[in-house]
């Protein structure tokens, strides 16, 4: 099952990075009429403006994607290092911000951030509020469960500080942990960037994306309901996608799956 999801997730995202090249038409240009049914030169119709839906499609995810793997560095990086000190040190003060965080609505700090940070920051800024406190407990309890082998007891008993047993120990050896964690908070970041693109809070490119279609083909959902149906599709088969393969990647890192 594992091999099945990471390669499912790979075909979808190669099909995102891809799509641009393989757009029939230029995905900024109208070319039918405004929200012009399906055709056989337009199989998903045009538009708000006329745009070829398919076009839009194709060029549409790879902004998302990078936006969404930035963010999800971010946040993961951040609650790696917290989750780090707090599993070797039992630091209640990070435990506790980690969980008050995660006690406040995903979208307020995200709505607080869009009007204060350019849209794309104000993203990643949000996913590292959102998804670090999650990535900081699940490397927290692997780092205390880390702490306690021989090779870690070994490396403290020769006297070595503790900032390299944690780099050279104990990061290595609950590396897979984040790993498969950086999965979910990809997921987490597409959500935010696909909901405030819905509502208007951050700015597409002129080939658009996902998200923003969204917002831009509401209106005429009843003349062409492709127009939002297609990238609304595309965003769930991603998002789904990459969560599989992030929890069977967890699943492997705590040893409680198989590799079929």
């Amino acid at each position: 099952m594992n091999r099945v999801s990471l390669a499912f997730a790979f075909v979808v995202v190669a099909v995102t990075l891809l799509g641009p090249a393989l757009a029939p038409y230029d995905p900024a240009a109208p070319v039918t009429a405004p929200w012009q049914a399906s055709s056989v030169g337009h199989p998903l119709g045009g538009d708000v403006l006329g745009r070829d839906v398919l076009s839009r499609l194709l060029a549409g995810g790879r902004r998302l994607l990078v936006l969404s793997l930035v963010a999800a560095a971010a946040a993961t990086l951040v609650g790696t290092l917290g989750g780090l000190a707090a599993g070797w040190g039992g630091s209640r003060v990070l435990a506790a911000g980690a969980d008050l965080l995660l006690a406040v609505p995903v979208l307020l700090p995200a709505l607080v951030l869009a009007v204060s940070l350019p849209g794309d920051a104000a993203v990643v800024a949000a996913t590292v509020v959102a998804g670090a406190p999650l990535t900081l407990g699940v490397v927290r309890d692997a780092t205390a469960g880390a702490r306690e082998r021989g090779y870690v007891r070994a490396a403290r008993l020769r006297g070595e500080r503790t900032l390299a047993v944690l780099l050279r120990e104990v990061l290595p050896a609950v590396a897979g942990v984040p790993a498969a964690d950086l999965g979910l908070r990809f997921v987490t970041a597409l959500q935010l960037a696909s909901a405030l693109a819905v509502l208007g809070l951050t700015d597409a490119p002129a080939t658009g994306d996902w998200a923003a279609m969204l917002r831009e083909n509401l209106a005429g959902a009843a003349l062409n309901p492709a127009a939002l149906a297609a990238p609304a599709l595309l965003l769930a088969m991603l998002s789904l996608s990459v969560a599989a393969a992030a929890h069977a990647g967890l699943r492997h890192a705590f040893g409680t799956g198989d590799a079929s």
